[in-house]
């Protein structure tokens, strides 16, 4: 075989996201979890968003694009889970996720409570 024939002289070239991310960490805000990057996932869950979920979810895409920081969406997902479980592991019940569904289930309890009221009063005249 002359000339190295048989072997392939094809390289493996990065992709768009080890290209484009920073080299060296960004600055340490204390929280120690760390989303997936460009791999393989081995584990899969399904999310029903809204027409409206998804549209920012892609503008948000767009912005992270426009400053320099090309990811796909379910990059963004795997580092806003990432971002909000380091959050509530460090404030617990204070953290952002926490107050959020505490007050949607509160809301939740409100608007069932009020049904129940309405449905009881409608029953009753």
């Amino acid at each position: 075989m002359a000339g190295g024939r048989g072997r392939s002289r094809r390289v493996s070239l990065p992709g768009v996201a080890e290209l484009l991310r920073p080299a060296a960490p960004g600055p340490d805000d204390g929280d120690q979890r760390r989303a997936s990057g460009r791999e393989k996932h081995t584990q899969k869950i399904t999310v029903y968003l809204s027409a409206e979920e998804l549209l920012d979810l892609e503008r948000a895409r767009l912005a992270l694009l426009r400053y320099g920081a090309a990811a796909d969406r379910g990059r963004i997902v795997r580092e806003a889970i990432a971002v909000l479980l380091a959050d509530l592991d460090a404030r617990g019940q204070d953290s952002l996720l926490a107050r959020r569904i505490t007050a949607a289930n509160k809301a939740a309890d409100a608007a069932a409570s009020e049904e129940t009221a309405t449905d009881n009063a409608e029953s009753v005249g």
